[in-house]
C-alpha cells in the first residue's frame, strides 16, 4: 500500500502533467500575493480569505482560520469545519466545539489560552471527508500557523488531522496516546470531540491523552 508520501507525489505529477489541459494548479494557484511569505497571523490570515486555491472555495460561506492565543503553547488541531463553523468562520464551535471547550477547560485552561485550527479552512459540501486535492491546497497553512504560533505541544484532533500532520497512515486507535514528533514539537494524537459524542466511554482515553500533555507542559 502506497504510504501518504508517494501518494502526494503521484498526484503533483498528475497535477503537473493535467495543467495544459486547463486543471487548477492545486500546488500554487491561490489569491493574488500568496506568492510571498507572509510574516504574521493577520496577514496570513488575510490571505486565507482571499483564497480560491481548491474548489471548497466556491460553496463556503467563510474560511475558518482558526481562533486563540498566538503564543499558546498547546495548539489543538482538527480536520475541518462543520455547519457552525463555517456560519460563524471560527472553529470548533459546534456540538464536538462545545465538547473541546469542556475538555480545555477540565485541563485547568481556557480556549483564549490555547490555539485551535483545522487542516482545511473551508467546510466540504455535508461535511463530506475532505479530498486529497483539497489536502493538498490548504495543509501547507496550518503548518505556518504552526511555524508562527511555536507552540510546545500539538494535540491533533482525529484520524484525519493526526495522519496528515505526522504524514502516516497508522489507524488513530494506535496513534493516540503516544506523543510523535513535528518539526521539534511534541504531538499528541487522541479521538476528535465529535467521535466522542457518538463513542462516550472513550472520553476517558482522550482523558488520559490530556493528562500526558498537562505533564508535558509542565517540563
Amino acid at each position: 500500500m502506497q504510504d501518504l508520501d508517494d501518494i502526494i507525489a503521484s498526484v503533483r505529477a498528475y497535477i503537473e502533467l493535467e495543467k495544459e489541459s486547463g486543471l487548477t494548479d492545486l500546488l500554487s494557484k491561490s489569491a493574488p500575493g500568496f506568492s510571498q511569505a507572509a510574516e504574521s497571523l493577520d496577514e496570513l490570515k488575510d490571505r486565507m480569505l482571499r483564497c480560491t486555491a481548491c474548489g471548497l472555495s466556491r460553496t463556503r460561506k467563510n474560511v475558518v482560520f482558526g481562533s486563540g492565543n498566538p503564543k499558546a503553547t498547546l495548539m489543538f488541531i482538527g480536520e475541518a469545519p462543520g455547519g457552525e463553523e463555517d456560519n460563524q468562520g471560527l472553529p470548533f464551535v459546534g456540538r464536538a466545539g462545545q465538547l473541546l471547550t469542556k475538555i480545555i477547560e477540565a485541563m485547568g485552561l481556557k480556549r483564549e489560552d490555547v490555539y485551535i485550527a483545522n487542516i482545511l479552512k473551508c467546510r466540504p459540501p455535508n461535511n463530506r471527508a475532505p479530498l486529497l486535492p483539497e489536502i493538498l491546497a490548504c495543509e501547507s497553512n496550518v503548518r505556518k500557523q504552526v511555524e508562527m504560533i511555536k507552540p510546545r505541544v500539538i494535540c491533533t484532533l482525529g484520524k484525519f488531522a493526526s495522519q496528515t500532520l505526522l504524514k502516516t497512515e497508522t489507524p488513530i486507535s494506535a496513534l493516540r496516546g503516544h506523543f510523535r514528533e513535528y518539526s521539534g514539537i511534541k504531538v499528541m494524537p487522541t479521538f476528535h470531540p465529535a467521535y466522542l459524542l457518538r463513542n462516550p466511554d472513550d472520553k476517558k482515553l482522550v482523558w488520559q491523552d490530556m493528562k500526558k500533555v498537562l505533564k508535558e507542559l509542565e517540563k
